[in-house]
């Protein structure tokens, strides 16, 4: 099983960047960044807070002078870029290359660059494939923090949950839903709120009577009524119900 890939990030320029970077990155389960000449140089104290909460990657953040000695331990190195900046390399979407990083054996990086400019065609050399956004031709700005968490997000996708250095993905708990109502209770709630529709009048003309009940009661059971909302509706008709007769009296 191929270990979780590096994160990588090129002369990056603001401190709270790095910080969204790294919530990022831990929300699908990353944990290792790098940071290759730092603009602010580094620890930043920018970067804390915008990580909210995501400390052990702060922690764990390595600098390096040039990208060439941030990935010399690599064996894979993918540079994300919306454009190829004139050199020849495999092109894949962060799909594509979430697949070739679990596969491969060895270590790989993923290289981001800049905020205003990106990665320089040298960074991009440096790289053996190149990682490519599908995104709308007219508007192509993705911000860091965006960029690291649809590659991070990818990579999570494939991840076991028992793999070693990786979190599988949780959906938000959902709470379980009452059980559905006996059909008695439902076919009770109909005939409560029928006997009323007739004492008031509603059901008119006579000749459309049968036709206006089948479809109330087609609208009454497509929901999935569980038996403490037919008791709360039923109290509702009741309240009405009683409403009406007071008035009358």
């Amino acid at each position: 099983m191929a270990p979780p890939p590096v994160i990588v990030l090129v002369r990056p320029q603001l401190g709270e960047n790095i910080g969204k970077a790294a919530r990022a990155m831990l929300n699908f389960g990353l944990v290792e960044m790098r940071l290759v000449a730092p603009r602010d140089g580094w620890p930043n104290p920018s970067a804390g807070p915008a990580a909210s909460g995501a400390d052990i990657v702060l922690e764990k953040a390595r600098v390096y002078e040039t990208v060439a000695d941030a990935v010399a331990d690599c064996a894979h190195v993918y540079a994300t870029t919306v454009r190829k900046r004139g050199v020849t390399k495999p092109v894949m979407t962060p799909e594509e290359a979430s697949h070739e990083i679990h596969r491969e054996e060895g270590r790989s990086a993923i290289l981001f660059g800049p905020e205003r400019s990106g990665l320089e065609t040298d960074d991009v050399a440096v790289a053996r494939t190149i990682v490519t956004v599908p995104i709308n031709p007219e508007f192509g700005s993705l911000n860091l923090a965006q960029a690291v968490i649809l590659v991070a997000y990818e990579w999570s996708k494939h991840v076991p949950s028992s793999a070693e250095g990786g979190v599988s993905l949780a959906q938000p708990t959902q709470e379980e839903l009452d059980p559905p109502a006996p059909q008695e209770e439902l076919d009770g709630m109909i005939g409560q709120l029928d006997a009323m529709l007739e004492e008031s009048g509603y059901y008119f003309p006579p000749d459309r009577v049968p036709s206006t009940k089948r479809t109330l009661r087609t609208l009454l059971t497509k929901p999935r009524w569980s038996s403490q909302e037919l008791r709360t509706l039923r109290g509702v008709l009741s309240a009405l119900e009683g409403k009406k007769r007071h008035r009358n009296g």
